[in-house]
């Protein structure tokens, strides 16, 4: 016998694993139960007396058949006079689960309560696509949720803010503001100069010194809090903008704060991206357990799926072409920031080419940092779980968050076994060649 039950989808859970859920809210169990076993289980473990006192099931014969079986001249599909249509599984692409998964978990939250941020933008957009169609075709809860929420302009569910800097380009601004237009956000263009200008004149002011960039002359921990004031900056003014933009626009309530660092961003070790953490606090990350690939791939998907030609890969001003960079020093013809592809293997292994004598220091560092980066990894902005893996330790990785960070005894046995080994750099075999 199979029992066919649904039950609305309470939560965040949309398009968790391959479980079943209708894109209208509701899941959709399929048992199939065997009676006799579950009168088997039920008086298997009892004994004498209270076997004799175990009642029967009550059995009514009935003129119809649920399956073959007593009838066996019944055709099983007609059996109860509905047209069985059988059709195999259809499951969605990654770019699709990126598109509707996240999207339909926004929804939630709002219902209860760089390629990155352009991937955020484009998911908000594909969560009105999704109510908009479910509106359409005439959902009455939808409409009523939808009307309690953002009322009649459409521009009132999302907001998009550029925050520019002097070390900010026209490009990034551009298509900042061309996103906001196709998708229809509402969009506040700022320059905070003032603000950057006004940290370092106070710290001036206070300790009569003035920091450098390092395109200026200035060392690694100058440029690495210079480069601070501005991501910290953007992170205070984000969270400002978002309580109190309803009241500028005339409306109640406040915003969520979407966060927009990949999974890959989120660990953090890397020293080539140090000011990561700063996407940190916000209220949700729609993109937090996916792939910078993965999150590209979307984003050629998007591009024809929701019609929206400003992402086109082969546009030199489109967002999947764009080159990543966090603009937060002075650019120059010399000096361009693109620290993003130096964390990633393939300029690990153009270093370790010219390096690979000394293979076992890059695993010392690795450690190193991760001791003493790992504790950050607790404050991180809850996000929508869309793999198996993921960087938030209340989940996927429940260690320790506090290590000592020099691992005197492991690294003393490294150090130990590579003195031993060959030297195998380049500046090793030179030096044969050369005798």
């Amino acid at each position: 016998m199979e029992i066919k039950k649904a039950a609305t989808a309470i939560g965040c859970i949309m398009m968790r694993a391959v479980l079943m859920i209708a894109m209208n809210g509701h899941i959709v169990v399929t048992a199939t139960i065997d009676v006799e076993d579950v009168r088997s289980h039920c008086t298997s473990c009892s004994r004498g007396l209270q076997a004799a006192r175990s009642k029967a099931f009550h059995r009514i014969e009935a003129p119809f058949a649920l399956s073959s079986g007593k009838f066996d001249d019944t055709d099983e599909a007609m059996a109860l006079g509905i047209q069985a249509k059988l059709s195999g599984a259809r499951f969605h692409t990654p770019e699709e689960e990126i598109a509707f998964g996240p999207a339909c978990w926004l929804w939630d939250y709002l219902r209860g309560s760089r390629i990155d941020s352009c991937t955020t933008a484009v998911i908000v957009y594909s969560m009105c696509h999704l109510v908009a169609e479910a509106a359409r075709k005439g959902d009455k809860q939808v409409i009523l949720d939808a009307r309690r929420m953002v009322g009649e302009p459409e521009d009132s569910i999302f907001h998009t803010c550029y925050m520019g800097t002097e070390n900010s380009s026209a490009e990034t601004r551009k298509r900042a503001k061309g996103l906001s237009e196709a998708i229809g956000s509402y969009h506040v263009d700022l320059n905070m100069d003032t603000l950057v200008t006004s940290a370092h004149n106070l710290f001036a002011f206070v300790t009569g010194m003035r920091p450098q960039f390092r395109a200026h002359g200035g060392s690694g921990v100058k440029n690495l809090a210079l480069q601070n004031i501005q991501a910290r900056l953007r992170m205070l003014l984000a969270h400002l903008f978002t309580q109190l933009l309803p009241w500028v626009r005339g409306r109640q309530g406040a915003l969520l704060a979407l966060g927009s660092a990949n999974v890959d961003e989120r660990y953090p070790i890397s020293k080539e991206m140090p000011t990561e953490l700063t996407l940190i606090p916000a209220d949700i990350n729609p993109i937090g357990s996916i792939s910078k690939t993965d999150l590209k791939k979307f984003i050629a998907y998007a591009r024809d799926a929701f019609e929206i030609p400003i992402l086109n890969k082969v546009s030199t001003a489109g967002f999947l072409t764009a080159i990543p960079t966090a603009k937060l020093e002075p650019i120059s013809e010399t000096c361009v920031q693109v620290d993003e592809w130096r964390s990633v293997p393939y300029g690990m292994f153009t270093k370790l080419e010219h390096e690979w004598g000394s293979f076992l220091s890059p695993i010392q560092h690795f450690f190193l940092e991760y001791a003493r980066n790992h504790h950050k990894m607790t404050t991180l902005t809850p996000a929508y779980h869309a793999e198996s893996y993921s960087p938030d330790d209340n989940r996927f990785d429940l260690r320790p968050f506090h290590y000592p960070s020099r691992f005197p005894w492991q690294f003393k046995k490294i150090d130990e076994l590579a003195a031993v080994l060959p030297n195998r750099s380049n500046s090793a075999a030179d030096k044969t060649k050369t005798g």
